[in-house]
């Protein structure tokens, strides 16, 4: 495991009497992607991302796109497009702030969960954007732990349907219509969709 236990850690695997068994676990922990991992994590569709700013408030997110969307560049490196959001690149500027991430992977239908940590980087002329329609820049991240997770406690969990937002193979994407409410009028950045006449929006979705 390419970090130790600390000392709070160590508390409670103690305390439990757990250290023997967390020792094993941290064998099959590597730096590196192997291939069933790589398969696994290029058919996902989703996952999660646990980022914190230089004065540790963490911020978690979820992230989704088509199947593929998140690609093994090589056996250390995933990389995935950051598309247009609601503008605070809470995630995005955390990364830039402090690289530390973690990755979560979970297939809801066999409770299969990955985990992957790491170090971020982000350069707006990375060569993978233009591979990614839709994509505003590309974050990488390059593993420093990479293992399976115990699946008991995942619920299961079928596809209804893919998000409509996803941008598709031209970059196109439809308007969410949170964009569209009066409150934000006067907001939105210079050339965003929702400010053509003409945009494309999609059906109202249920929000809070």
């Amino acid at each position: 495991m390419s970090q130790q236990y600390h000392e709070r850690q160590r508390e409670f695997q103690d305390r439990f009497d757990t250290r023997r068994l967390a020792d094993r676990l941290a064998e099959s922990s590597a730096d590196t992607i192997a291939e069933p991992f790589k398969d696994f994590i290029e058919s996902r569709d989703m996952f999660f991302i646990a980022t914190a700013s230089s004065d540790g408030w963490p911020e978690a997110s979820y992230k989704g796109g088509e199947p593929g969307f998140v690609r093994v560049v090589d056996e250390h490196t995933v990389a995935f497009p950051v598309y247009n959001g609601n503008g605070m690149y809470l995630t995005a500027g955390n990364l830039a702030d402090n690289p530390k991430v973690g990755l979560l992977f979970i297939d809801w239908e066999t409770s299969t969960r990955l985990r992957m940590s790491g170090h971020a980087s982000i350069e707006m002329d990375d060569p993978l954007v233009e591979t990614f329609p839709g994509a505003q820049f590309v974050v990488r991240v390059r593993a420093r732990e990479v293992f399976a997770n115990c699946r008991r406690y995942v619920h299961h969990y079928r596809l209804v349907e893919r998000s409509p937002f996803v941008p598709d193979a031209g970059g196109g994407a439809p308007v969410p219509d949170w964009k569209l409410d009066p409150w934000f009028e006067g907001t939105l950045p210079e050339g965003d969709p929702a400010l053509d006449p003409d945009r494309k929006s999609a059906p109202s979705i249920p929000r809070f």
